[in-house]
């Protein structure tokens, strides 16, 4: 089935939720461990993935995209992630280059990287963190000096899902002075095929095997000012933005990668027997699964809250995804954990699957800002002066 225009009724939302939820047991789940131990980036799965509109989710239809709301995309991204946590990670950082096009380029920008990007043709990649700008994103270093009709880059960009896959990066670059923070950052779309441009080595990484991780090197870079997302000055605004989504996306991923670990070990309780009985009809392992359940659904109701802020452009949509994305990443990992504890020694071995979405989900604490930064946010906001009553009041 096809993805081609937004949710308008829960037979509709039905419908699409089962076509990805078909998509990810078929290209998804089989592959997973596999994948996973060979380092194996699954293009074509991708490619079918693209042909159901998975590649531009959010999106406008007018743009050749699914035009979803945020609320339908975190579903999505739940069901992707039962299949692979690791694929369905990946696709919402691709969903997230095509939103920022789609949002803040031109009509010319649009009509070049769109068509592909949305039946994932070709993949985009998100480049804002570096070496020495972690959390501190206003601190990056790289540059875009004006030469002419041109921008030449210069830098180097850390932990960057795709590299080396992707067609296009949106490339976060300096173009004011080393003091100007945030005020002089701009946002650039830079071709795979550009002279001087360069990736390093893949990362050995403890999780997300399956997607390549590089850093991207600009050499000199040359590309035309018409490459540039929106106005000068603007990148940082551009990659805040973002992150929004972003943010719900992973967390949405955390809840599909743990359910899934709850699932195998609800079963596993069942079928195995200490003691002279099942494991199931032991009281402690009752509380542990009914834990496990309570604080999924809870992250649920806070990351369908974080969509419905964005959905609706409420003031505190910062916030609120701030806190559905701590929250969701920090249940989903312990929940999986608990999983694999439930599971013994079992759990620890790589046929059962449990061990690898463990690994997968503790980065899902770090990217797209850390959990602790997710708390500053929060917390800022809390500790505002007047005007904020309503930030810190509950919904």
């Amino acid at each position: 089935m096809t993805m081609t225009s937004a949710f308008t009724t829960d037979e509709e939302r039905e419908a699409i939720l089962d076509a990805v939820r078909e998509y990810a047991e078929a290209e998804l789940a089989p592959f997973a461990i596999e994948r996973d131990e060979t380092h194996t980036f699954p293009r074509e799965a991708l490619h079918r993935g693209g042909e159901m509109g998975l590649g531009g989710i959010y999106v406008r239809e007018e743009s050749g995209g699914t035009g979803l709301s945020r609320a339908d995309t975190v579903a999505i991204f739940e069901e992707l992630a039962k299949g692979d946590p690791t694929i369905a990670s990946y696709i919402s950082i691709h969903n997230m280059v095509a939103w920022m096009i789609d949002t803040y380029g031109d009509d010319a920008q649009r009509s070049e990287w769109l068509p592909k990007l949305t039946v994932m043709s070709e993949f985009g990649s998100y480049c804002l963190t570096e070496p020495g700008a972690g959390s501190d994103a206003a601190a990056i270093s790289t540059s875009a000096i004006r030469d002419g009709d041109d921008y030449v880059l210069t830098g180097v960009k850390q932990f960057i899902s795709g590299a080396g896959e992707s067609g296009v990066y949106v490339v976060m670059a300096r173009t004011g002075d080393t003091g100007s923070g945030a005020r002089g950052i701009s946002a650039f779309l830079v071709s795979a095929g550009a002279e001087g441009l360069s990736f390093g080595a893949l990362e050995k990484k403890m999780g997300w095997r399956a997607q390549p991780t590089r850093q991207v090197i600009f050499d000199g870079v040359r590309v035309p000012a018409s490459a540039m997302l929106g106005s000068e000055g603007q990148g940082f605004a551009i990659a805040m933005s973002a992150l929004n989504g972003g943010r719900l996306n992973i967390a949405a991923c955390s809840l599909g990668g743990a359910q899934w670990a709850l699932d195998r070990a609800v079963e596993y309780v069942h079928e195995r027997v200490a003691f002279g009985e099942p494991l199931a009809e032991k009281q402690s392992i009752l509380f542990t699964v009914a834990d496990m359940r309570t604080e999924l659904q809870a992250a649920r109701l806070m990351v369908r809250d974080g969509a419905q802020a964005v959905d609706e452009h409420a003031p505190d949509a910062t916030m609120r995804c701030a806190m559905a994305k701590r929250f969701a990443t920090d249940a989903g990992f312990d929940v999986a954990n608990r999983a694999l504890q439930l599971h013994g020694g079992y759990g620890y071995l790589q046929d059962y699957g449990i061990e690898k979405v463990v690994r997968d989900l503790r980065v899902h604490q770090i990217l797209e800002g850390t959990n602790e930064i997710m708390r500053l946010i929060v917390g800022r906001e809390m500790l505002r002066p007047a005007g904020s009553v309503s930030m810190r009041s509950a919904s």
